[in-house]
């Protein structure tokens, strides 16, 4: 990489973010070597880094850099990762090897699985899960190393209001043997989050500014009285509810992929390097500001992981799936964050999510979401795996959030 690529990305980019992490996708073929790669996750101030395989190269390369790794296994390896001899097999060769010197935190097994409504597939990622967690026992390595896997908003039933959040019926069954696991081995519930959906399916009816983290009057949850002024803190909130719902309120919720592409078709509507820069310069600025709390969870810190790192130039699909990155593969910025190093050490940003009622200073006070169990605030997909189901919003919702946001 260039030195004068490197200055001026320390220019325009934070730090120190210790919230924010960064998904590593490596679908192209002319992406940057693992080395050159280190100063770029160094230069955003990402402390985590989450791989969707276990790629030897990535891993001795980040060696004694203190980043934390989640290492992921794809949905094809399932139905041997529940064979705990298997299992074991593979972390003697994928992760073993690399411990103690790259910080291998976690291994998510799989990826959205429970919204592919694939039988086969649902059959075996509990046992995956348990075959990997037995192995990381075995090996000495379970108070090390944490097992999950990520889920699509998909599983949600409701989402809308936040505390109305409800996980689907039909995904009961296989979800609390899951959620049981977390409990019994304290790991973290995984979701995929992406906004852009529903402000794509629905750009006259959802605010821009309430979706990409801009100043805006925000709602307030009828049960709770809690404000919210961004979509992504409320589709979390959902998501505890959901899991209070079920019996797992003490179950820490962390964001595996949250993004905005830069580039789109035609009916992607709202994909631009402006809404991109806004999006994911305000999120890390939230996260770098000490706001790493939902006003559901006012005591859990976030943890979230940015989708992506690259323009990854051989992802198949629509345009904007290609354009995810921060970082071009020359590893230049995508685009500019829009701030400066003395913007986040004053903690200067758009929207907070963390008020619990309104007011403020405000023109007037937020308007509070209608109770609708047939409205949806937000329900898609990850990248690349999209087979969404977007984001329904009520007519009567729509006009009101139109009507009182800034």
């Amino acid at each position: 990489m260039e030195p004068h690529l490197l200055l001026l990305l320390s220019v325009i980019l934070p730090a120190t973010v210790t919230s924010i992490g960064v998904n590593y996708g490596q679908i192209g073929d002319n992406l940057p070597t693992p080395e050159q790669v280190v100063p770029l996750i160094k230069s955003i101030g990402a402390t985590k880094v989450k791989l969707y395989d276990a790629n030897p190269e990535i891993l001795k390369a980040f060696s004694n850099t203190g980043i934390e790794f989640i290492v992921g296994l794809g949905n094809e390896y399932l139905s041997k990762m529940k064979d705990p001899s298997k299992a074991l097999t593979w972390i003697k060769q994928n992760i073993s090897p690399f411990l103690p010197g790259t910080n291998i935190t976690c291994i998510t097994i799989g990826n959205e699985i429970l919204a592919l409504n694939d039988t086969s597939l649902t059959e075996n990622l509990l046992p995956a899960m348990q075959g990997v967690h037995s192995a990381l026992v075995t090996a000495g390595l379970s108070d090390k190393v944490s097992v999950t896997t990520a889920h699509s908003l998909n599983i949600l039933q409701t989402s809308f209001p936040p505390s109305s959040g409800e996980f689907r019926p039909d995904l009961i069954n296989s979800l609390k043997p899951i959620l049981d696991f977390h409990k019994k081995t304290e790991s973290s519930f995984f979701i995929n989050a992406y906004p852009f959906f529903a402000y794509k399916d629905k750009p006259k009816e959802i605010p821009l500014d309430f979706v990409i983290f801009q100043t805006n009057q925000g709602v307030i949850d009828p049960a709770t009285g809690l404000h919210y002024d961004n979509m992504l803190f409320a589709q979390i909130d959902a998501v505890y509810s959901a899991l209070s719902a079920v019996g797992y309120k003490s179950l820490r919720v962390e964001i595996s992929e949250t993004g905005w592409p830069s580039k789109g078709d035609d009916n992607e509507i709202g994909a631009s390097l402006e809404n991109a820069k806004k999006y994911n310069g305000n999120l890390i600025k939230l996260m770098n500001g000490k706001k790493t709390k939902t006003p559901l969870r006012p005591n859990n810190d976030l943890s979230v992981y940015l989708f992506a790192l690259f323009n990854e130039n051989m992802k198949p699909g629509a345009t904007s799936e290609r354009n995810y990155g921060l970082f071009k593969p020359d590893g230049s910025p995508a685009y500019n964050l829009g701030f400066t190093l003395n913007d986040v050490v004053r903690g200067s940003s758009g929207g907070g999510g963390n008020s619990t009622s309104g007011g403020g200073g405000e023109k007037s006070p937020p308007t509070p979401f209608p109770v609708s169990p047939d409205s949806y605030l937000a329900i898609s997909s990850s990248p690349g795996k999209r087979k969404v189901k977007g984001a329904i919003l009520s007519s009567v919702v729509s006009m009101l959030l139109a009507r009182h946001l800034l």
